[in-house]
């Protein structure tokens, strides 16, 4: 075999195409060689470091064009998946030998053969779940590695007649074009053989009784036989290879009866070409095959639309970063896989670049764009210490960043696997549709086989294509894709507006929902204080006491601290600075001696009092700054509520939904929050199992509850509401324990995606209402002889696709407009407290 070098086109490992912007090199020999994704990056390494390089020397083929493999070479090349440095790129770790893995499936035709692979691999031991999405064609498999291996999974996909990969971006990728291609082929064969056969019936179908000869008709019929062969043996071959599949499997897919009806259809005018008697039906095969073809490529195609966001989010992080060889001692750099990264590596990214990992900015001033992954629309600025978020882009400065985390433990990543979980995960009404769609194709042989019994009694010149039609004619596709597919398009619609879904169920329960309880630190309000207003009180300028207070506060990490100070305010040297626990700090600027924090503890320092007493609103506090001659300024902190607080709680309310608030503070503070929201039900004073008592009293009393939160002490009311909701910026508890996460604070979002869950319980409802209409109806029409077999393929092709097209509607659902510039007055509010 001859050497790869570094500007080759194809893959050293498997032979693929090379992805743009892929850079996953492996040595072998002192020779760099070119690699497509980390997979097999991993492997060709793992082959290199073993000693067996010497594989790449006599193989005669790659692995991605071979067309026959021995069973045992294949067995060894998924046991390399099973080994710990491989699987550290793809699989998660968790208690005990429990494991996870995402996977990329190839050979995924239908709602059926999602069924058939799940099914399937939980039958193996040790294997506690697999959930494939039907959109995206990525499976998460979690398995206990104890008692059965990764290689083993793999292997059962591939008995069946599928292809599981370690899911790598890059490889997807190419997997869709290939598959793309190759459907683009069988298309086009089908279209032109269609055309071609069709050119021969219709001489047959106008002409008059006996004007045609016996010889001319036989060469008619020879002639569609021959442009028939292609169409049957390489178009449709995809069906007879599925039906195979599954009969092997004892299971009934949607490709059985297809295969049946278009392999009776051609035996049968095989059969009348040979004997010079009966009719034949190849312009129905190529005519049928060519529309469900259609129907399947416009499917594809539509699905992919419906999931790119999902999609954009997955490819996020790039191939490659740029990283300093020996920071800081020197400032070369090199390039290098993102792969192999590590805690604490110092990167430098360019404008334009995309964030490779999560990390800290060491130093540089721009603005990061992550819209992609919060939501977020305005660029955010980032200077030295700021943290940065893998998959945001940098977008104006270059800047040196350090990593402090890589691979599964990103932010990115961890999006990633929620949305996976959350797409796998099947509501109650889809599960129900997988049920009924399992069975149905057995009803449909038995129809299929009393229609026949009936019409040969009848008229047996008609019961043949009768019975080909009524088995061409039923979808249950369009049954099984009824769920996914609204789901699928309504995940990436709020996955686009900074709305995380990580639970299956929670677009079906938020579409229920008749209440919504609010917490109210950093949730309702941004939970952090901060600085309302600055009143001077002796002869320094509002600008010169901020800076002096900055400067003072710079080096604590306290919330007041964080909302003082000012990183733009003029750098001043501070000495000898003394704290003072729960009263404040003293020091000295430019000789001049300060003291920040409680009045009482300021007025130590020059023994006089405030002029004036602050009148302070409910939940505001004071900061006073002062000097040995007086008083210098008086800063007034509080916690802001968020900007959009008002306006979602009458989006709520305009959709129909209560609104209660929640929380442990005192009831002034409470009572202030809610009379400014118009919140009419609020409690205060409440701990952890107070909230959850309430929570509890509205589900007896029939509420559908939907729990916002984002501390800690939220954790037990998120988990215990019908549907609940964590804030992005809050603890990691809350979210864990959440269906859903908003990434960007945006209250008013939660409006947004109750009103995107409701349009998709609509055309959940339509899709299965229709897939149930279109059979009862096609049907009984196909069985009284109304339907030929080109139009039953015509109408299930129809039928699939339009399923796919209504819930492609999601992703321009249109939001109620509130009009803010006429508030509507507080109404009286009711109080409730409870003591501590």
């Amino acid at each position: 075999m001859k050497s790869h070098d570094t500007n080759s086109e194809q893959c050293f490992h498997c032979g693929l195409p090379l992805p743009t912007g892929a850079y996953y090199p492996v040595s072998i020999n002192d020779m760099r060689h070119e690699t497509c994704c980390h997979g097999c990056q991993a492997v060709a390494q793992m082959i290199v470091d073993s000693g067996n390089e010497g594989y790449y020397h006599h193989r005669t083929e790659f692995p991605a064009t071979a067309t026959v493999q021995d069973p045992e070479q294949i067995l060894r090349q998924l046991q390399l998946f099973d080994l710990p440095e491989i699987q550290r790129s793809f699989v998660k770790t968790g208690a005990g030998d429990v494991r996870e893995a995402a996977l990329i499936l190839e050979g995924i035709v239908c709602a059926a053969c999602i069924w058939l692979n799940e099914r399937h691999v939980m039958q193996l031991p040790g294997v506690l779940a697999i959930e494939i999405n039907y959109s995206t064609r990525r499976a998460r498999v979690q398995w206990d590695n104890s008692q059965t291996q990764l290689s083993e999974i793999l292997q059962a996909i591939r008995d069946m007649g599928y292809s599981a990969h370690p899911f790598d971006p890059f490889q997807q990728e190419q997997i869709f074009m290939r598959e793309r291609a190759l459907s683009q082929r069988r298309l086009a064969i089908a279209g032109l053989g269609m055309m071609q056969v069709m050119m021969y019936a219709i001489p047959v179908y106008v002409a008059d009784p006996g004007s045609m000869t016996w010889d001319i008709e036989a060469l008619m019929r020879w002639a569609s036989l021959m442009l028939t062969l292609p169409v049957v043996f390489y178009s449709a071959w995809p069906f007879f290879r599925g039906a195979w599949r599954d009969l092997l499997r004892r299971h009934l897919g949607m490709d059985v009866p297809v295969a049946l009806g278009i392999g009776a259809s051609f035996i049968a005018s095989l059969w009348a070409t040979f004997t010079h008697a009966g009719e034949v039906y190849f312009d129905s095969v190529t005519m049928f095959v060519f529309f469900l073809l259609a129907g399947r490529y416009l499917e594809m195609s539509v699905r992919r639309k419906s999931a790119a966001a999902v999609e954009a989010m997955v490819k996020l992080i790039p191939a490659v970063a740029t990283r300093f060889c020996d920071y800081p001692a020197q400032h070369t750099t090199e390039v290098v896989p993102v792969s192999q990264l590590a805690v604490g590596d110092v990167l430098l990214i360019k404008p334009g670049e995309v964030i490779p990992a999560d990390g800290l900015v060491l130093t540089g001033s721009s603005e990061a764009d992550e819209s992609l992954l919060t939501g977020e629309s305005i660029a955010l600025a980032k200077v030295a210490g700021d943290h940065l978020v893998g998959g945001a882009i940098n977008v104006s400065s270059p800047l040196q960043m350090r990593v402090e985390k890589v691979g599964a433990d990103t932010l990115h990543a961890g999006i990633v696997r929620l949305l996976d979980r959350a797409q796998a995960e099947k509501p109650k009404i889809a599960l129900l549709a997988d049920r009924v769609a399992s069975w149905f194709v057995l009803a449909l042989l038995v129809i299929a086989a009393a229609v026949a019994l009936t019409w040969i009694t009848v008229d047996a010149t008609r019961a043949f294509w009768i019975t080909v039609s009524v088995l061409v004619v039923t979808c249950p596709c369009a049954l099984g894709l009824a769920t996914p597919a609204a789901l699928t398009a309504a995940t990436g619609r709020l996955t686009r507006l900074g709305l995380l879904i990580t639970r299956g169920h929670a677009l079906e329960t938020l579409a229920k929902v008749t209440h919504v309880i609010f917490d109210k630190t950093g949730t309702l309000t941004h939970g952090r204080p901060e600085l309302l207003e600055t009143i001077v009180l002796g002869s320094c300028s509002m600008d010169r006491c901020r800076a002096m207070a900055s400067a003072l506060e710079a080096m604590s990490e306290h919330p007041i601290a964080c909302a003082l100070h000012d990183v733009e305010a003029p750098m001043l040297q501070v000495q000898n600075i003394i704290h003072q626990t729960g009263a404040g700090l003293e020091g000295a600027i430019e000789g001049q001696r300060l003291r920040l924090g409680s009045p009482e503890f300021v007025a130590e320092l020059h023994g006089q009092s405030l002029p004036s007493q602050f009148a302070l609103r409910d939940g505001q506090s004071m900061v006073a700054l002062g000097d040995e001659q007086g008083w210098l300024c008086i800063f007034i902190l509080g916690d802001q509520l968020r900007a959009d607080a008002h306006q979602a709680i009458e989006r709520l309310k305009l959709l129909g939904i209560e609104v209660s608030l929640l929380s442990g503070d005192g009831a002034p503070i409470v009572r202030h929050v809610a009379e400014r929201l118009g919140i009419t039900c609020f409690t205060a004073q409440l701990l952890p199992q107070g909230k959850l008592d309430r929570l509890r009293q509205l589900q007896q009393q029939g509420e559908i509850v939907a729990m916002v939160g984002d501390g800690v002490n939220d954790a037990p009311v998120l988990a215990a509401a019908q549907v609940s909701i964590a804030m992005g910026q809050g603890a990691e508890v809350a979210q864990a324990s959440a269906d859903m996460v908003m990434m960007t604070g945006q209250l008013v979002r939660l409006a947004d995606a109750i009103s995107v869950a409701r349009q998709t319980a609509r055309i959940i409802r339509q899709n299965l209402l229709w897939a149930v209409i279109y059979n009862l109806v096609a049907i009984p029409a196909a069985a009284f002889g109304l339907v030929t077999p080109w139009m039953a393929g015509l109408g299930m092709s129809f039928s699939s696709l339009l399923v796919v097209l209504n819930a492609l509607r999601l992703r321009q659902v249109k939001y109620e407009r509130v009009n803010m510039l006429s508030p509507r007055p507080l109404a009286p509010a009711t109080l409730v407290t409870e003591g501590h």
